[in-house]
């Protein structure tokens, strides 16, 4: 269910609940202290009038530059806390991002571009720059008007229907716009992020751009989204231009309004010259903290505008990992499956009909068929990236389901055609953080003839690797794959061509390895290497299953 945005901001806030409170507690304390300044004043002039220097002039001097003092130190104090929140903040989101998008449910994934999700995360610094603005000068603000329309109305009863209209009016204003001003802000938030994605698109194809250069497609494409861009901008400006006209006339009407009254009532004797000068003290806090309302307004449209599009990740569903049952067993994995059907949602045909199949224990399948028959998406099914239709799907006898998904999957050794080479170590990127003896990896280098590469790499397995592996030979990205695969020892083998690009003796050298019936894995792979076929004891044919 998706929520509001002003709901995700509220429950951003009830995850701070104590620094909160020590924030507004402060605010409060700041707002009162704030409200010595008039009053000492007030009580300084009428001691000037008198015409005397005493001791207690000296004193309410005194009491006074402490209330400057004391306000500022809850300041500090508040910066300190809403500091607090800021890094928690950004390490929750950190982490938050890093645990769900390899959880996503791949059909949810599948429609979207993921490194465009990502993007997103960079909205938990706009939530950071907001927050301050937020909770220390809009509640301060606020507390200020509130307190000072309060202190008014101690000089006079008619202060109370004036504050009373003021805020109503505040009210109005925000009921109004604010809505409106939201809307704008999502609108404008959508158009960049589309001109982020689409420059990261450049980039990642930047040599057919380079090469058709000449059609200036690119630039026209960026140009048309930066011109929606631009529109949503500026209907956005037009909210918070109508926003400040309207404040511009409050502002007037406060001051008009204060003025007018505070000297009728001098006038009228109700209020001396020190009364006098105190409240329009008072009436300057108050238009300031209007002011200073209306500059936070955009702040908090980009703050509520930052956790919708957060949020948008957040609300995509996870995979579900509701099983407890265990692998027991040493040897392979039983992998059966009983008339199962899958189809995407959005298709009517299903791309997998009744299939049946079992595959025994050690056991080496090749999956084949025709083009569009199924292959990739069984494999992917088996590897439980994709949820059946209907049907069942079991390991070991015991129903995919039902097994813990993160303890399964240390079973499975999984490799697909897409470039899974990160940016990090050669070391990192074969053991994904796994701890291994250093005999079992240098082991599995030497039979995947990856040492003689390693050895001339300035740190051997502690050096680099670019993402995307950009600067590595197919062949050696393949073997990085490859040793990711098996080093874990795993009870079953997912593989689509995984040795495309290696020459024809390594790959039979490694498909001996794989392949071998000694071996304590079942293995299943996709590939048209007619040697695959030789070593297998099982083959699959898809083609009938359409």
């Amino acid at each position: 269910m998706t929520l509001p945005p002003i709901t995700r901001f509220w429950n951003l806030l009830s995850l701070y609940k104590n620094g909160l409170r020590k924030i507004y507690t402060y605010a409060v304390f700041n707002g009162m202290v704030n409200l010595t300044l008039p009053l000492g004043i007030q009580a300084i002039i009428n001691y000037i009038q008198i015409g005397e220097l005493t001791s207690s002039w000296v004193v309410l001097v005194f009491f006074v530059l402490i209330g400057i003092a004391v306000s500022g130190v809850f300041q500090v104090l508040q910066l300190r806390i809403v500091e607090n929140i800021q890094q928690d903040l950004f390490t929750r989101s950190s982490l938050e991002f890093a645990y769900r998008i390899p959880k996503i449910t791949f059909l949810q994934l599948d429609k979207i571009h993921a490194p465009e999700l990502v993007n997103r995360f960079f909205d938990t610094l706009t939530i950071q720059k907001g927050l301050p603005k937020i909770l220390i000068d809009f509640s301060l603000a606020i507390f200020q008007i509130v307190f000072g329309l309060i202190l008014l109305a101690v000089y006079s009863p008619y202060f109370i229907i004036l504050g009373f209209s003021l805020i109503l009016i505040l009210w109005l204003i925000f009921q109004v716009t604010g809505p409106k001003g939201l809307t704008t802000s999502l609108k404008e938030s959508k158009y960049k992020y589309q001109l982020a994605h689409w420059l990261e698109e450049i980039a990642r194809v930047n040599r057919s751009f380079k090469i058709h250069a000449e059609s200036k497609f690119h630039t026209n494409k960026t140009d048309e989204i930066v011109q929606g861009y631009l529109v949503s901008r500026e209907n956005h400006f037009q909210v918070l231009i109508n926003q400040f006209r309207y404040f511009i006339g409050f502002k007037v009407f406060v001051a008009a309004a204060l003025l007018i009254l505070g000297g009728y009532l001098v006038f009228e004797e109700k209020m001396n010259i020190g009364q006098f000068v105190a409240a329009e003290i008072i009436i300057i806090l108050i238009i300031n903290s209007v002011e200073k309302v209306l500059r936070i307004v955009e702040s908090i449209y980009d703050v509520l505008t930052a956790l919708e599009k957060i949020g948008y990740v957040t609300d995509l569903e996870l995979d579900k990992n509701k099983g407890t049952a265990l692998i027991q067993r040493e040897n392979g994995l039983c992998v059966q499956a009983s008339e199962i059907e899958f189809g995407f949602p959005d298709e009517s045909k299903k791309i997998i009909d009744k299939l049946s199949f079992r595959i025994e224990p050690n056991e080496k399948v090749l999956l084949k068929g025709n083009s569009g028959s199924g292959k990739t998406l069984l494999l992917q099914i088996l590897a439980g990236i994709h949820h059946l239709n209907d049907g069942e799907l079991s390991i070991n006898g015991i129903p995919f389901d039902n097994y813990h998904r993160d303890k399964l999957y240390q079973h499975f050794g999984v490799s697909f055609p897409t470039n899974q080479i990160f940016e990090g170590t050669l070391r990192e990127n074969i053991t994904l953080g796994r701890e291994f003896e250093e005999t079992d990896l240098l082991e599995i280098i030497h039979l995947l003839n990856i040492d003689n590469y390693v050895i001339h790499q300035p740190k051997g397995l502690d050096s680099l690797v670019d993402s995307g592996g950009r600067r590595l030979p197919r062949s050696i990205i393949q073997k990085i794959l490859i040793a990711r695969l098996i080093i874990g020892k795993p009870k079953l083998l997912l593989m689509e061509d995984p040795l495309q690009f290696l020459q024809v003796e390594e790959k039979k050298k490694i498909i001996d390895y794989l392949m071998n019936p000694n071996r304590n894995w079942t293995a299943i792979v996709i590939s048209d290497f007619y040697y695959w076929e030789e070593k297998c004891t099982q083959t699959i044919d898809l083609s009938t299953n359409n």
